[in-house]
């Protein structure tokens, strides 16, 4: 059970970041976006593990490994931002939430070593009910402008599942996260000084930027990690879906944000695929 927990606080980090910093971040650029995340992400991790492990240092992976990672946590964020900068926010965030999609189908495969069209099908509803909820009842309109756009938020679905799923097929022996948001953070800031010069944004905006890298990625990255790492990762799939129910839920809360029925539906949706999802990971095991 332990490991849902961490995946649903993961989930809750990434659900936060609306409802946290509303529209804040709208005047950053992705280099400032990048730079003003990670290096406190990377920091955070880095003083977090200097005092769970009472060294003054962090465990550093061989270069295979944390070029491998670094894909996973800077190539993934780089191009996450690029490509909500090059499409419309709503059809830019459905596609880049396949990710929870690609998770349950690789997991399903590498697991089960087969891959059902009930497994499929439950994973589907799940992308309809996450859709469902980012849309609201909005129009959905993929226009052949923004297909830069949309082909770097599919890129993106598949770069943080496959990532996900080798961690977790990996099962290193020491949290490496740290030193892989170290180094993220280091690239950020080379991005940052290349595409320069730049102005210092407003304390509101770099205070939206500091929560981004202290919760929806520090505090979240420490949280996956232990989730995937140690959980069934098909379930792991099934429970990201509720990052965009849970971020409409927190933005009406707190922000007093409508939830339309549209909303309503994909959070029943959603939560009927992790059912489904979870008997058939049971079943499948029991085979």
């Amino acid at each position: 059970m332990r490991p849902y927990v961490y995946a649903l606080g993961a989930v809750l980090c990434w659900a936060s970041l609306p409802a946290a910093t509303g529209s804040a971040l709208d005047g950053l650029s992705v280099p400032e976006v990048l730079v003003f995340s990670f290096v406190p992400a990377a920091l955070y991790l880095t003083i977090q593990t200097m005092l769970l492990t009472r060294r003054m240092a962090v465990p550093w992976p061989d270069m295979r490994l944390g070029l491998l990672r670094l894909g996973g946590i800077f190539v993934y964020h780089a191009l996450y931002y690029t490509a909500l900068d090059h499409a419309p926010l709503v059809e830019g965030a459905i596609l880049t939430t396949t990710w929870s999609f690609w998770i349950v189908v690789f997991s399903s495969v590498l697991e089960l070593k087969r891959l059902s069209l009930a497994t499929v099908a439950v994973a589907l509803t799940g992308l309809v009910g996450a859709a469902l909820v980012i849309a609201q009842g909005q129009g959905i309109d993929f226009q052949a402008r923004y297909l830069s756009g949309y082909i770097l938020a599919l890129i993106c679905g598949l770069i943080w599942s496959s990532f996900s799923v080798t961690l977790s097929r990996c099962k290193p022996d020491r949290d490496y996260m740290p030193a892989f948001t170290v180094l993220a953070a280091c690239c950020s800031l080379l991005v940052y000084a290349v595409a320069g010069p730049h102005s210092l944004p407003p304390l509101h905006t770099l205070g939206a930027a500091l929560y981004l890298g202290l919760i929806p990625l520090g505090l979240s990255f420490t949280l996956w990690n232990r989730a995937i790492t140690t959980g069934n990762m098909t379930i792991i799939g099934y429970l990201s879906y509720l990052t965009p129910p849970l971020a409409v839920l927190l933005a009406a809360l707190i922000r007093g944000a409508a939830v339309t029925p549209w909303a309503i539906l994909g959070l029943v949706l959603i939560l009927g695929a992790a059912l489904g999802g979870q008997r058939l990971c049971k079943t499948g095991r029991t085979r």
